[in-house]
């Protein structure tokens, strides 16, 4: 058998000041077929599971590129066509093929197309006909259109969030879409349409049992797959929210049945799952009434995990303001201050204009003295499995008090956590696990 894999995940937020272009694939994690960049990839989640677990099949892999992004705005149109149309050529190059898996995210908008993840789906159905299994991972926060159902032969979404289950849905995937490919099963999918957006944790009752329970249905009774979908609130187009996406062997009205059981119930227990906000003032008043620590804050509406630019400055004021010691702020987005620092030189003093930059959303820059305690050229991190740069970085003091902070001349992937209030935050303890 001969798998063809590729991938391409951005998650747009159609409100985000900051531009999608080519080059923000570029940075983080474009990754070419062979070489350097492959061995860089060997421990992505999805795209390089797909891979692993052809290989490990006796199957011919034909590997095109897996590219993705940092959230942000819709991309541009010219720029995603040539990276779809390099899959697809890809692809074409490949042919016949007797699977192909694509690892894409479910809430991806570029100028022209709503539904990236549905274009992709349509054009790749043109190319191997009606009979060759299209397999589709997706993140849980996706929207999932009729476009992606009607062509793809199965989606699956990751089921917890924090998102650490990508590759073993890769491998139900795998194995659904090889089953299919010797007709063994024959997939059909049904999707149920749930009226609610919000931040739902899966580390917590009764989301928890929930899941566990869905996850059981699965290899049951015709169930091959059950995918509770939280959708992307900030990628604006029509069709956006959550779903359940059941598939079933055969039996279309099975899964719409189970999916509209499954939806309903997911619906009802929405005020119980819901992420708690508190306002700025309440989370700092309770940090500070903490009788040990350390404490940890989250400034979910300046998650650049979720599109926002990360150089708001509301915490960062009411912290002076409230002349808060012994406190550290990680990180706000600030390249301009970043290389006014690295032009000074570790050890030195200087006044520094701080964030605010992107718009009136995040706040009014500020004005501090600030004496440079670090600086780091090419600091790094992991998502989803492959490394990403944060870009040159510089830490330093406010002169005011013993607290600090740090800057980035890259947005960097924070926990995805999100509000659409700039002054909302929430608080957690730090021996309490969270992301």
């Amino acid at each position: 058998m001969k798998l063809f894999v590729a991938g391409m995940a951005h998650e747009t937020n159609s409100f985000s000041p900051l531009p999608t272009s080519k080059r923000s694939f570029n940075e983080p994690m474009i990754r070419p077929r062979t070489g350097e960049g492959m061995d860089r990839m060997k421990d992505a989640v999805g795209y390089a599971d797909f891979i692993r677990l052809g290989e490990e099949s006796q199957m011919q892999v034909a590997k095109s590129i897996f590219c993705a992004a940092q959230p942000s705005a819709p991309m541009r149109q010219k720029d995603y066509e040539e990276l779809r149309d390099e899959i697809l050529a890809d692809l074409m190059a490949a042919m016949p093929v007797d699977m192909v898996l694509l690892m894409l995210h479910g809430a991806h908008v570029a100028q022209g197309y709503d539904d990236c993840e549905g274009d992709i789906a349509e054009r790749v159905r043109a190319i191997v006909g009606p009979k060759v299994p299209i397999g589709i991972e997706l993140d849980l926060h996706a929207n999932v259109t009729q476009k992606m159902l009607g062509n793809a032969t199965a989606l699956l979404a990751c089921k917890e969030y924090p998102h650490i289950d990508f590759s073993e849905r890769a491998k139900d995937l795998f194995e659904l879409c090889k089953r299919a490919a010797k007709d063994e099963i024959k997939p059909v999918m049904a999707k149920f349409d749930v009226p609610m957006l919000g931040n739902f944790p899966t580390t917590r009752e009764p989301l928890r049992s929930f899941v566990d329970e869905t996850a059981k249905l699965e290899g049951k009774d015709g169930t091959l797959s059950v995918s509770l979908i939280h959708g992307f609130a900030w990628a604006d187009f029509p069709e956006m929210g959550a779903s359940v996406v059941v598939v079933a062997d055969g039996d279309k009205a099975k899964a719409a049945a189970l999916a509209e059981t499954l939806g309903k119930r997911f619906f009802r227990m929405r005020e119980q799952i819901k992420s708690p906000l508190r306002s700025l003032d309440d989370a700092l008043n309770e940090a500070m009434a903490a009788p040990d620590g350390p404490v940890v804050m989250a400034d979910r509406s300046d998650n650049a995990g979720g599109g926002a630019p990360g150089d708001s400055t509301y915490v960062l004021t009411e912290m002076m303001k409230r002349g808060i010691r012994n406190a550290a702020l990680a990180m706000i987005w600030d390249p301009m201050a970043v290389q006014s620092c690295f032009d000074a030189g570790v050890g030195a003093t200087l006044d520094l204009r701080i964030g605010g930059k992107t718009g009136r959303f995040s706040g009014a820059p500020v004005d501090v003295t600030a004496k440079i305690t670090a600086l780091a050229e090419s600091p790094r991190q992991f998502v989803f499995g492959t490394e990403a740069p944060l870009g040159r970085s510089a830490a330093r003091p406010r002169s005011m008090s013993t607290a600090s902070t740090s800057c980035s001349t890259r947005s960097a992937n924070r926990p995805s956590a999100r509000s659409a209030s700039p002054s909302s935050a929430s608080i957690r303890r730090r021996r309490r696990s969270w992301r």
